[in-house]
């Protein structure tokens, strides 16, 4: 028996390492505009504007989620209607990577059409940090998951302009990705595709935030195409691939 220097000679085990965690599914919030006792925009046909960004929405819903990269939630999921500072707390509340609102435009002049693609003015940002970090308005508000109610005015202040500041960037980022998607896809666009307002489905400040204008029901071509299920298909797959080059450009920016 040799047992000693048997063992002694045997080679180490080798170190089992574990694989590393996936990637958390980014959440994406689809906001359906309007719903219930708010139609929004008639078309000339009489299409009513909460249907077609409805479909719109899930289609975007099933095109995000077949790639499983995604985890997907929707503002409303029936014809109801949900306030508008209630969808932007939803978001928040579950914690949202992306808040992307679709609607359909109108307007007095049946010969606009086009889609466009909007994020939050510099002024209602400004008034939105003013609002948030306000004394009154501390009790229930979060950043990024932090409460604001035990913080003081500078600390409060300071940090919703650091969250908005890069909220409003990866805003803007988004919308230019929208607009470089759907040009490249052939999609009809207003002139100055990317505009500013002070809507206020935008005005989280911690979750980047578009509102995209799918077209005009007040214009008989765009109305037509928004009815026509081909169309709408590939409004959805290129709103995915803008989702998707936007989290791609970001992750390639944190890692430069």
């Amino acid at each position: 028996f040799c047992g000693g220097d048997a063992w002694a000679n045997a080679p180490a085990p080798k170190t089992v390492r574990k694989p590393a965690p996936l990637p958390r599914p980014k959440l994406v919030f689809l906001d359906p505009g309007h719903g219930g006792r708010d139609p929004g925009a008639l078309g000339l046909r009489g299409t009513q504007e909460k249907s077609v960004v409805m479909a719109i929405a899930r289609d975007l819903q099933k095109e995000l989620l077949a790639g499983g990269r995604y985890r997907v939630l929707l503002t409303r999921s029936t014809d109801s209607f949900v306030a508008l500072r209630e969808r932007v707390a939803r978001a928040q509340a579950a914690k949202a990577d992306l808040f992307l609102s679709l609607h359909a435009d109108s307007n007095d002049n049946p010969d606009v059409r086009g889609a466009s693609v909007y994020t939050l003015s510099e002024e209602a940002t400004d008034r939105e940090a003013a609002a948030l970090a306000a004394r009154e308005n501390r009790a229930d508000a979060m950043i990024s998951g932090m409460k604001l109610a035990d913080k003081d005015d500078s600390v409060a202040r300071t940090l919703v302009a650091m969250s908005q500041r890069g909220t409003v960037n990866d805003s803007r980022r988004l919308a230019d990705t929208i607009v470089q998607t759907f040009n490249r896809n052939g999609f009809r666009l207003l002139p100055r595709t990317h505009r500013q307002a002070g809507f206020a489905v935008l005005t989280a400040p911690d979750v980047p935030a578009a509102l995209v204008e799918l077209g005009y029901l007040s214009n008989p071509q765009d109305e037509k195409l928004l009815t026509v299920r081909q169309h709408q298909l590939s409004l959805a797959r290129a709103l995915r691939a803008s989702v998707d080059a936007h989290f791609a450009a970001g992750a390639a920016t944190r890692k430069a």
